[in-house]
């Protein structure tokens, strides 16, 4: 989907025909769409493929009508398995318009055509570029908010579960932190090239802009490696929580079919075809039930006994620590 978008006094609106200082916004795009825009404007098919490309790294780079930029945007999605990941979009300036393609819809871009930012403008080229990409760091911040909601939702539910579900819905956040981190650090080196490359000019305001946008990005990479830290110990911790209570599981199994195996013992004993003690006694079948009863009873009993002595002996040490430290 192609649609054309200029700007008047009341901001941004759509018209038919590509007019000088427009915004072509291409989005959800097809093949027939990346046709036309190789044909109608000239950009050229590597670098329409490049921009298709969901791992394309962010980039800047000088052709002979136009410059082109490449950054990555973050995008939600939660008919995938990771709901959050990152997309690139193309920025290509001409000097009477600037085109964005993007495979997919953003909320970055839907901010600037929603009126969400203030000051932007399509006729100063690079103020837009710097519009665009703070909004970007803006909406990576939000989403890391949400990913941390989301972690300590998770995070509850698992203290009361010994499934792995939980710990599979953490490990796509992971993930999802892991693209962040690396779409940011490349929206990162295409910053500070900006600041650099005399590709783009940059007024006194606008270098302002991009510092701002810069520092930004730089607290949404700090932000994501702190959550991805904290999460690879919550998952470790969670994953230790659940293999000590599996063995718990296994301790009270054990301890049960122990206990069960006793009277098939002694009833098999009793069960030989061979002359036993109290065989004319009529009240023998009982007994032999009661000591068997008995005897998983007191067997029980002593195998939970003992596993008690040993957890009080191992937490005896550290509790004569804690004392004497007092």
């Amino acid at each position: 989907m192609i649609l054309i978008r200029t700007q008047g006094t009341r901001g941004l609106s759509q018209c038919e025909q590509v007019e000088k200082d427009c915004w072509i916004d291409a989005r959800n795009v097809s093949k027939e769409d990346l046709a036309r825009l190789e044909k109608e404007f000239g950009i050229a098919g590597e670098l329409l493929a490049d921009i298709m490309d969901i791992d394309e790294q962010a980039r800047i780079e000088k052709e002979d009508e136009y410059t082109a930029l490449i950054i990555r945007l973050p995008v939600f999605d939660d008919s995938f398995e990771v709901s959050f990941f990152t997309v690139p979009v193309g920025i290509i300036i001409f000097p009477d318009k600037i085109i964005t393609i993007c495979q997919r819809s953003s909320d970055v871009l839907d901010d600037l055509t929603g009126h969400r930012v203030r000051d932007l403008s399509i006729t100063n080229k690079s103020s837009f570029v710097l519009h665009l990409m703070g909004r970007a760091a803006l909406n990576y911040l939000r989403a890391l908010k949400e990913l941390n909601k989301k972690t300590a939702i998770i995070e509850r539910e698992l203290q009361k579960s010994v499934r792995n579900n939980e710990l599979v819905q953490l490990l796509t956040i992971q993930k999802s932190l892991v693209f962040f981190t690396t779409s940011l650090k490349s929206n990162e080196l295409l910053l500070e090239k900006l600041q650099k490359s005399p590709l783009m000019r940059f007024g006194e305001d606008e270098q302002d802009l991009l510092e701002d946008v810069l520092t930004d990005n730089k607290q949404a990479i700090e932000m994501a490696n702190i959550y991805s830290s904290i999460l690879t110990g919550t998952m470790d911790a969670f994953a230790s929580v659940i293999s000590n209570n599996l063995n718990i599981v296994m301790r009270r199994l054990t301890i049960i079919s122990i206990a069960l195996m006793i009277p098939s013992m002694v009833s098999g004993f009793f069960g030989m075809n061979v002359p036993l003690p109290f065989d004319d006694n009529p009240f023998v079948f009982t007994g032999i039930i009661g000591v068997s009863l008995l005897a998983s009873v007191i067997g029980a009993w002593v195998l939970g006994e003992k596993k008690k002595k040993k957890l009080s002996t191992k937490a005896l040490p550290y509790t004569q620590n804690m004392i004497v430290h007092r």
